[in-house]
């Protein structure tokens, strides 16, 4: 007797974390409602041993999604290039850059590149997983971030930028998006599409890419593009992050633009009245609009950041110095330090 059952695929939904059944015949990628919170379900992909469970995020290049190395059992990240770019050269050689810069990193705060790699006319970078969402959408959710918080992801980022410049890396796309966080929320910084080789000639007359509120003032003025662009940038990206503004705002792109040029920033402190004054004067000079004025290292930059951690741990503690036990805050700032 014939049977006119469907074939059906038993997956995890990435919304409620319910074992569920969905119609076997459904195309890679395509998706349903969950039958337990009607949350999107995901048909699995394979790209050789990686098992694309469910999308993470997605951007104009390509779509991240969360999968499984079936070979060496462990979750990890996929990206995978749109289709409509795969015979578009300029796209895939953005794409080959990012992989390339990365794979040349190894730094606790810059993500991991696993493999870059073609199957069945898809191209994909397989990389270290940091789906804890970006700084980004912590902005959107909290408006504005704890200043410890700020300057903890600061000295990190910091680092990490640091150790892409030891390997002749600029990033040159600095912003909250490209700031995500793992499960322990440690700040990873990806997205090198736009990374170059320090040493390598600017063309006077190429396009800038970039984010327009965070960008340097030396690079609109196409003056040369140093590391001191980045450091600008991620100081741009605190300063939103910490006082829930952009440095500029404007009506236009052009207005933003015009503003990184020649309109004074005003410091955070003035924004938010709780800031430290260490922290408002460490954002507003690596956010000079002469490159000469900021730290020139980010060994600076991040002793700098570090000192005003200090001070804002001291305020903090400072309500406990009369405690019995004179060691209470020493070792609560220990503490914090070992995180």
């Amino acid at each position: 007797m014939s049977s006119d059952r469907k074939p059906l695929k038993m997956v995890t939904c990435p919304l409620c974390s319910a074992r569920i059944f969905i119609p076997g015949d459904l195309q890679p990628l395509q998706r349903t409602p969950c039958s337990k919170c009607g949350g999107d379900v995901m048909m699995p992909m394979m790209l050789r041993q990686f098992e694309l469970r469910s999308e993470i995020a997605s951007g104009g290049m390509g779509t991240v999604y969360r999968a499984w190395d079936t070979t060496l059992g462990r979750e990890l990240a996929v990206k995978l290039m749109r289709q409509e770019f795969a015979r578009d050269e300029a796209a895939v050689e953005a794409f080959a850059r990012e992989a390339r810069a990365c794979a040349q990193l190894n730094h606790t705060n810059i993500i991991h590149i696993y493999t870059f790699d073609e199957h069945e006319h898809h191209r994909y970078l397989a990389m270290e997983l940091a789906d804890a969402g970006s700084l980004d959408s912590r902005i959107e959710q909290l408006n504005r971030l704890p200043e410890l918080d700020v300057l903890d992801i600061g000295v990190k980022v910091a680092a990490g930028l640091a150790a892409a410049l030891r390997h002749g890396f600029l990033h040159l796309d600095i912003k909250p998006g490209n700031i995500l966080f793992n499960a322990e929320g440690e700040p990873k910084l990806v997205d090198f599409g736009l990374a170059r080789k320090a040493d390598a000639d600017t063309d006077a007359y190429a396009p800038i890419f970039g984010t327009p509120y965070y960008i340097a003032p030396e690079r609109v003025r196409q003056e040369g593009e140093t590391f001191l662009c980045d450091m600008y940038s991620l100081a741009g990206t605190l300063y939103h992050a910490l006082t829930g503004h952009v440095p500029f705002e404007a009506p236009t792109v052009e207005d933003v633009v015009a503003a990184h040029l020649h309109t004074a920033l005003r410091p955070p402190h003035e924004v938010v009245g709780d800031v430290s004054g260490p922290t408002s004067d460490a954002l507003c000079r690596a956010m000079a609009k002469d490159p000469r004025q900021r730290f020139q290292s980010y060994d600076e930059l991040i002793m700098a950041l570090t000192a005003a951690r200090s001070q804002v741990l001291i305020r903090q503690f400072a309500p406990h110095a009369a405690h019995p036990n004179p060691a209470g805050p020493a070792q609560a700032v220990r503490n914090w330090w070992r995180r």
